[in-house]
């Protein structure tokens, strides 16, 4: 499996000058090879190719293999939707490949820009260190709030998946981002505060409008998408370690389409800020690297089904964190309820096979310094 890694440049000022000018001007001839191609209604790379190549090297000064990598981009672009023209951001990334990037062990980088070759210092992590020789393919060359970063994907070894004794089901949520059919509990009340929070101190930056407020709300950009993928990584690594210490496999409900469910005005913002994707993803990749088999079940009733009778009714669910069925007078906490009864829909479906994921890319680490 694919695994992308941040590695942290550390220019000085006048390399970083060249980065950022470089980075402009590659996603300026991006805008106008979108032009062409939009023009001539082409997604084909040679044609494009045929109808700029020369053109964009002298109007943007860029290197022959940059000018290659910058019609790339726009042709992928404009592939995933040809009824529009493609956009691209001045600080939009740049794809290097092995013909203008090379590595100078672990402590610097050699990249071409405008100005020629540069050799770039790394500031890299233990973490980053034990995995750089794994290096597979292209890197981009990125720009986050002020900072040059490669993402660089990397081979990560996986286990083979063992023969599961059991079933751990997992239910997905809101209130409660997850709960195991052990009972287990992870709140989500942390998260759902911080996100209110900050909505509401951007609310109020946003309409004082002054130039402190706007270098406020800058620092602020990314804060709740950082900390949402921090929660998500500590849950998904304990519930993955979790079933393989007792050698289950994992179960999930397949929430396809779950956010174009109705709901309450006074609940959409939750709804939309719930991050289920990320941590359904999460909890694959990591599984996957240790061998844990996971396995999706229908979602249909899971929490309005009685796990001791089998009676389904919507009167089961009296609360929204209550269970208690009307026939048999089983009573449990709801969303537990409910991991039990995608565990069992799981182990009815025996055998367990590990999900296929061939083309899963685990989420991206992030550099500790």
């Amino acid at each position: 499996m694919l695994q992308t890694l941040m590695v942290r440049l550390d220019p000085d000022d006048e390399q970083y000058k060249i980065l950022l000018e470089t980075m402009h001007r590659f996603n300026e001839a991006c805008s106008y090879i979108a032009e062409v191609a939009y023009s001539i209604g082409k997604a084909n790379k040679y044609v494009v190719h045929k109808a700029v190549y020369y053109d964009v090297r002298k109007r943007f000064g860029l290197s022959a293999q940059l000018t290659v990598r910058a019609i790339s981009k726009v042709v992928e672009a404009y592939k995933r939707d040809r009824s529009v023209k493609p956009q691209f951001r001045p600080d939009g990334a740049i794809v290097y490949d092995q013909r203008i990037l090379s590595w100078k062990g672990l402590e610097a980088v050699s990249l071409t820009t405008l100005e020629g070759r540069q050799l770039i210092p790394l500031r890299i992590g233990d973490y980053q260190k034990a995995r750089m020789d794994r290096v597979r393919g292209q890197a981009d060359l990125i720009l986050r709030n002020g900072v040059f970063y490669l993402a660089v994907a990397v081979e990560a070894p996986e286990e083979t998946p063992y023969e599961p004794r059991g079933v751990l089901g997992v239910d997905l949520g809101i209130k409660y981002p997850a709960v195991d059919s052990d009972g287990e509990i992870h709140s989500g009340e942390k998260l759902l505060e911080t996100g209110k929070r900050l909505d509401s101190l951007r609310a109020r930056l946003q309409s004082v409008g002054t130039r402190s407020a706007k270098r406020h709300l800058k620092k602020l950009s990314g804060r709740m998408k950082r900390f949402t993928r921090d929660v998500n990584h500590r849950i998904s690594r304990h519930i993955v370690a979790k079933a393989k210490d007792t050698l289950r496999a994992i179960a999930l409900e397949s929430l396809k389409g779950i956010r174009r469910a109705p709901v309450g005005k006074a609940q959409r913002r939750d709804k939309h800020a719930w991050s289920f994707d990320m941590l359904k993803r999460y909890i694959l990749y990591k599984a996957k690297l240790l061998g844990v088999p996971v396995v999706f079940v229908d979602p249909k009733h899971t929490s309005q089904a009685c796990p001791s009778c089998g009676h389904t009714s919507k009167r089961n669910r009296p609360a929204r964190d209550d269970f208690r069925c009307e026939s048999c007078g089983f009573a449990g906490f709801a969303d537990h309820i409910a991991a039990i009864n995608i565990a069992s829909r799981a182990a009815v479906n025996q055998p367990i096979v590990a999900v296929h994921m061939h083309q899963l890319q685990a989420p991206a680490f992030r550099p500790s310094s």
